[in-house]
């Protein structure tokens, strides 16, 4: 009695919920009583032969091996294998002796014609497994091309189906975007963010609790900003889906991560905390609790920089963003010139106006070019020659509309900085301890303690801000700016610039939360 394994197998574990498992059982066990041989053993795999390594497969080339039956009954030869190594594996059990069986293939293995056949089926089936990957590569390529995510989409979104961009989810989607908040401020790392962000609720996938590795993927993946990168092979797409953060916070997170802002956990969570040096010997102040009170101290023997307790810095912040208060009667002249700023800008304005012209003229123009090629009045040729000069100018003008687009934003973005920074003393003092952190870290530099006083300075967008909005310490308020309109003017063009800054941009945002709680405590 000649006995055989069965072997069935599909692609896929959802092609094994269809009936192509049961079907080939049923032609292998008629086979088999045809040919009178007895089903030692059956079985059953829901995995692609593209690749060796299936664990079902070997088991059987395992089995066999050890003469634990005499042949092998599979229902063609591409449900055996689909690549050349388990191929060549099935060659060497034939030539041990070991019966192949292939139930839709009418050929005798043991022969040399046989073989051949069998091996030439063998080689074009592993051809279209390699044509079909292309394809599939090919076809995942302009997906991605087109902005879109051809992949499961990552925690925080949701999946639309093939040719739709994935979509913020409304119960995820504010966790990642607070699992980034709270990285930022440096008062976690990975451990205890993990043990934050299941705590505040968010899941996996399965409905599970995020593992670390879980977490760092997440503030890793340029996804959530707008951008899609394969990891793979480091390519990046812009994406069309909707960013759930900003690139500025998204690299920050980077930084933070490769250790180059400092601490990403710290014991006690002091305001100031590695933001000050000693003047003397330029070593770190180590902020301590002492007696009530916080104290930043120089911990170098022997220098005069002893220590200074937090209130004291707090005071010296304050007086710095109080130079930036105005008075509103200041402050309604610098309107005025701001106005006049804007109206200088006004050739900006007229060529947005000129540049919407010219780009519906040219759009006309393609449309009476395809009605030509239509109506039979000009050559494929000449259409295609003349398309091509058309688009060009198209895209010239589309790229040109962006610049001016952007000006005009600017101008907005200005006015709105002025109006923040201009109260930027008193949205300090009503700030929580990290917002008051946050504001020394991006509005000041050179941070230093000698012995009981603080020095630093405004960075270059306050101290632009200042040279416009302050008066001169001590003095007193005049009828009219000491400051000419053309000198505040250029002043102007420089805080335009100075504004494009990733750290300005930054604070802005939170200036305006910090604004909300302001206009409610006025009230």
């Amino acid at each position: 009695m000649t006995t055989c394994f069965g072997y069935t197998r599909v692609s896929t574990a959802k092609q094994g919920e269809g009936v192509s498992l049961e079907v080939q059982k049923e032609e292998i066990t008629r086979y088999a009583e045809k040919h009178g041989l007895t089903i030692s053993r059956w079985f059953e795999e829901k995995e692609t032969a593209a690749k060796s390594g299936r664990p079902v497969f070997n088991a059987i080339m395992r089995d066999l091996n050890n003469h634990k039956a005499d042949g092998l009954i599979v229902h063609k030869i591409d449900r055996s294998a689909r690549n050349f190594r388990d191929w060549a594996r099935i060659g060497e059990l034939s030539d041990q002796g070991v019966a192949i069986h292939f139930v839709t293939e009418s050929l005798d293995f043991q022969s040399r014609g046989g073989r051949l056949t069998a091996d030439i089926q063998a080689v074009i089936a592993s051809d279209y497994i390699r044509n079909l990957r292309e394809e599939a590569k090919k076809g995942l390529r302009g997906r991605l091309k087109q902005g879109l995510y051809p992949f499961r989409a990552p925690i925080g979104y949701l999946d639309q189906g093939r040719g739709k961009a994935k979509i913020p989810d409304p119960e995820k989607a504010p966790l990642i975007q607070e699992m980034f908040d709270l990285y930022r401020t440096g008062n976690h790392g990975i451990r205890s963010l993990h043990a934050e962000m299941s705590t505040r609720g968010l899941r996996n996938h399965s409905g599970g609790v995020l593992s670390r590795h879980g977490i760092e993927t997440i503030l890793s993946n340029p996804f959530y900003t707008g951008i899609i990168r394969i990891k793979e092979t480091g390519d990046t797409y812009d994406g069309i889906h909707e960013p759930l953060i900003s690139t500025s916070l998204f690299q920050r997170v980077q930084e933070m991560k490769a250790g180059k802002c400092g601490k990403k956990t710290t014991r006690h969570m002091h305001t100031y905390r590695g933001l000050f040096k000693c003047g003397l010997c330029s070593l770190a102040m180590i902020a301590e609790r002492q007696k009530g009170h916080v104290y930043y101290r120089c911990h170098t023997p022997d220098c005069p920089t002893k220590g200074i307790r937090e209130e004291t810095i707090e005071q010296a912040a304050l007086a710095e963003f109080d130079r930036s208060t105005i008075r509103p009667k200041p402050f309604a002249e610098l309107v005025e010139v701001l106005e006049a700023w804007k109206v200088g800008r006004q050739d900006q304005h007229d060529e947005a106006a000129s540049l919407k012209m010219q780009l519906g003229k040219l759009e006309a123009r393609l449309d009476t070019l395809m009605d030509a090629l239509i109506e039979g009045l000009i050559d494929k040729e000449a259409y295609s020659r003349k398309k091509a000069g058309l688009n060009f100018d198209i895209r010239r003008i589309k790229e040109s509309q962006k610049d001016s687009a952007g000006i005009e934003a600017e101008q907005i973005y200005l006015e709105k900085f002025l109006e923040l920074v201009k109260n930027l003393a008193p949205l300090y003092q009503i700030a929580n301890s990290e917002e008051k952190r946050l504001f020394v870290s991006l509005a000041t530099s050179n941070r230093t303690v000698v012995s009981k006083s603080v020095y630093f300075e405004p960075s270059n967008w306050l101290g632009a801000a200042q040279s416009i909005l302050a008066d001169p310490v001590g003095a007193p308020c005049r009828p009219t700016s000491r400051t000419s309109p053309d000198t505040l003017l250029r002043q102007l063009d420089t805080l335009a610039e100075t504004l494009r800054e990733p750290t300005v941009k930054e604070l802005v945002a939170q200036l305006s939360d910090i604004m909300g709680r302001y206009n409610g405590t006025e009230k």
